[in-house]
């Protein structure tokens, strides 16, 4: 099997829990000869207990709407029109993270809330750049927590990466400058920087971030040049929430969203796109080092709609 049918059919196995509360939302909703009013209210809500969003959900509306089905449609039609709509969306936000900083290295800010899966996603980054050949470093800016930089320690010895780290504790912006300057003696391609994920205290975290981008601004302009939010799929609704915080607190660039394989809720996914209009740049189906990749919006709205593989 293809590394890519590979990773096809763990999104659309992943995502089977997703469609199938898209499906269970739609069916028996199309049953009339002529779509009036009355059921195209209906399927609207069913989009929008699908967490698609009340925005993408008129959306979809309006397409049904528009096509005039005078003769009826079914089921597979209505599915074939949200696939083709949530393509629409995802695809102008299917942005990979390009490895082009010059002078090296690529700083990435990796953030979000404890629990995300944040630093697991740390690790899986890391091993897709190795993979296609970048020399990357880990830098354990998440001081706060012992956890955090034992969990990375690991990580990054089980992927074969430097890791730059200090006390819980620390200066977190101290790590991050030595880790730039290790970088740029090494010719190290790529630095992926953890960061402390509370949101309690938003002012301290502020700061902190702050002073960061201050430390990096001395040695490169231009770093950060990624600041990436990760997303847990299974929190819903609250993961827009937490994209209007850290886009207020930290000048979000982009998403990556994770536990999509536990989660029924995969369509936030579509309904952040459609509110922030954020770049997305991978999606976690699963624990293994593979099960995280960069994002492919056809696939992602066929997998999420129920279509076929």
């Amino acid at each position: 099997m293809s590394e890519k049918r590979g990773w096809r059919d763990r999104l659309f196995g992943g995502l089977k829990k997703s469609s199938g509360k898209l499906s269970g939302n739609i069916t028996g909703l199309v049953t009339k000869a002529k779509l009036d009013d009355a059921a195209l209210d209906e399927i609207e809500d069913a989009l929008i207990a699908s967490d698609l969003g009340p925005e993408m959900a008129a959306q979809i509306r309006e397409k049904i709407a528009s096509g005039r089905y005078e003769k009826g449609i079914d089921e597979e039609g209505i599915r074939q029109i949200i696939e083709d709509e949530i393509a629409d969306v995802l695809e102008p936000v299917a942005i990979p993270i390009e490895i082009e900083a010059f002078p090296r290295p690529q700083v990435i800010l990796v953030i979000g809330v404890n629990g995300s899966g944040k630093t697991t996603t740390i690790a899986k980054l890391a091993h897709y750049f190795t993979e296609i050949d970048y020399g990357v470093m880990l830098a354990a800016g998440d001081t706060f927590r012992a956890a955090a930089i034992g969990q990375l320690k690991i990580w990054a010895e089980r992927i074969g990466v430097p890791i730059i780290a200090g006390k819980e504790g620390g200066d977190a912006a101290g790590i991050v400058f030595d880790g730039v300057k290790k970088c740029t003696e090494e010719g190290t391609d790529v630095l992926v920087v953890d960061t402390a994920g509370r949101l309690q205290n938003r002012t301290e975290l502020m700061d902190e971030l702050a002073k960061i981008r201050r430390v990096l601004g001395r040695l490169n302009p231009e770093a950060p040049h990624n600041v990436v939010l990760v997303l847990d799929a299974t929190t819903g609704q609250n993961a827009l929430s937490q994209i209007e915080v850290f886009l207020e607190v930290a000048n979000v660039t982009g998403l990556v969203m994770t536990k999509l394989d536990g989660s029924a809720r995969g369509g936030i996914l579509v309904a952040a796109a459609k509110q922030f209009g954020l770049p997305i740049h991978a999606i976690g189906v699963g624990e293994t080092m593979e099960d995280l990749r960069p994002f492919n919006a056809r696939d992602f709205a066929r997998a999420l709609t129920g279509g076929e593989t």
